[in-house]
């Protein structure tokens, strides 16, 4: 094997990664670890989470990320419902809410350590003695050293448990009868021998879980990032000469805000192919990503539980400005209205899809739910759009981001789009609060460019200039950091809740 991974300034390569999977697998399989049972995961980007997901794989157990910026409360969640005997984490990250988290335990768990590494201590702001490993704590290369290889690699291999980011409400463990192959997933040469991956994305999301998993499949070179800054972000697209990267329309967005200077000075020439997703891409900064990179931008729509159903390329993009692609093969797409029929082009409603090449999956011990999502044998991810006369999609919003505001629907990503272009908004989220007379009225929680002197009355005044009347939020929050992930999800409930908590109602 000639690929590697890379953080910071170390480097492993593949097949000293697989020599060290195969006795974590040999560990696992004495700890009990069956077939089809999940591991948990409670790391950050690193070299051992990749090992670790290869470990898993051998054995034909399911890797199952859990999001460390969780409570407490979700974390262990996410342990009881997925059925994991065993806990991988880094070590500050369990000192932080191992306490908290022990007692919600419905079941004995092993939990082993990976002391967390310089490069993840500063940019998170880790000190050293909460990354020390306690007494009566197991490190995972002492549980793992004392066995030899695992070389009776499983058959059959599923595919990791993602679990849904949870913004909207309890996240769901989407778990597939089997694995899936990069074929699936290789359009436009997403995946080739040798290419050299750039991922600052969490791993604990589908998107970059998979990237990671097709850059190993085909034995690349992954380089991952501690946390993304955008300036260190190109430098290491120019030193490494980048050919592959998976990236959120966030990092665009703060990519863009750099001084031209700092952005024309790298060389990015390396670049072929970078996918994006997980997050509507405001047309406008896409057209400059292109405008500076070239053709290189690739917009994916699908999800946790459907897979890659469309692939816009930048010529797609260009000829169908906002469209996210035309189905690829093997994809089907249609829009139906609320009474299921489906709807001619360009009408706007909800979006029903299938990969016929994705094993099935159900959500973990919540089959009912994933019954629910399907109709005439097609999934929905609970997303708005419409298709034009040539087949290409268009996302318009998400169906459970909807507010009725007064009997007016409002879709919370066509308030959030001219907020995005103001340039001391860094970023925005809308939602909806309780109001007496209209059930709903719309709030924006804002992030501003810190000593900016925005407030409510100029934000009003800026989308009063922009947006019809109804949709200028009524209320705005300013917060110094929205409640969101690295990838640039924002957790909605969390902005949410705090105003429905005495409502008798949700919406």
């Amino acid at each position: 094997m000639d690929g590697s991974v890379t953080i910071a300034e170390r480097r492993v390569g593949n097949d000293e990664i697989l020599e060290q999977a195969r006795r974590i697998a040999a560990a696992l399989k004495t700890a009990g670890v069956d077939y089809s049972e999940a591991i948990n995961l409670l790391m950050r980007n690193d070299i051992e989470f990749v090992t670790c997901m290869v470990a898993a794989n051998l054995v034909g157990a399911v890797a199952t990320p859990v999001n460390w910026h969780f409570s407490a409360e979700d974390i262990a969640y996410i342990i009881n419902d997925s059925g994991a005997r065993v806990l991988i984490a880094h070590s500050d990250l369990w000192h932080a809410q191992g306490e908290a988290v022990r007692p919600l335990l419905t079941r004995e768990v092993e939990v082993v350590l990976v002391e967390t590494p310089t490069y993840l201590r500063a940019p998170y702001r880790v000190a050293d003695e909460d990354c020390r490993l306690r007494a009566g704590e197991v490190s995972l290369s002492d549980w793992a050293g004392r066995f030899a290889p695992f070389t009776d690699d499983a058959k059959v291999k599923p595919t990791a448990m993602v679990y849904t980011s949870g913004t909207t409400g309890k996240p769901k463990g989407v778990k597939r009868a089997s694995a899936v192959s990069v074929s699936l997933k290789n359009h436009h040469n997403a995946y080739v021998h040798g290419m050299r991956c750039l991922l600052a994305a969490p791993l604990y999301h589908s998107a970059p879980l998979s990237t990671a998993d097709g850059t190993w499949a085909v034995d690349g070179h992954l380089i991952l990032v501690p946390r993304f800054e955008p300036e260190a972000y190109l430098a290491l697209l120019e030193a490494h000469r980048i050919t592959h990267s998976f990236m959120v329309p966030t990092m665009f967005v703060r990519l863009l805000k750099l001084p031209e200077e700092a952005r024309r000075k790298r060389d990015l020439s390396a670049i072929e192919h970078i996918i994006h997703g997980g997050a509507p891409c405001a047309r406008d900064v896409k057209m400059k990503m292109i405008e500076w990179l070239g053709p290189v931008l690739y917009e994916l729509y699908g999800g946790t539980e459907t897979g890659i159903v469309t692939y816009a390329t930048s010529k797609d993009f260009l000829e169908h400005p906002g469209s996210v692609g035309a189905p690829v093969p093997g994809a089907i797409v249609k829009i139906l209205g609320e009474d299921g029929a489906e709807l001619p082009a360009g009408e706007v409603g909800e979006i029903y899809c299938r990969h016929s090449g994705y094993p099935d999956f159900t959500y973990q011990n919540r089959h009912e739910e994933r019954l629910a999502m399907e109709r005439d044998g097609l999934l929905s991810l609970g997303d708005v759009g419409y298709l034009d006369a040539e087949g290409y999609l268009y996302i318009t919003d998400r169906k459970r981001d909807m507010i009725i505001s007064g009997g007016s629907n409002i879709y919370c990503t066509m308030v959030e789009a001219p907020f995005l272009d103001h340039p001391d908004v860094l970023d925005c989220a809308a939602f909806g609060i309780p109001h007496e007379e209209l059930g709903e009225s719309l709030a924006l929680a804002v992030e501003a460019r810190p000593g900016s002197p925005l407030d409510a009355a100029a934000l009003t005044a800026f989308g009063k200039g922009r947006l019809s009347g109804f949709m200028v939020p009524k209320e705005f929050i300013f917060m110094s950091e929205l409640p969101r992930d690295p990838s640039g999800k924002i957790y909605k409930r969390k902005l949410r809740d705090p105003y429905w908590a005495d409502a008798d109602r949700q919406i």
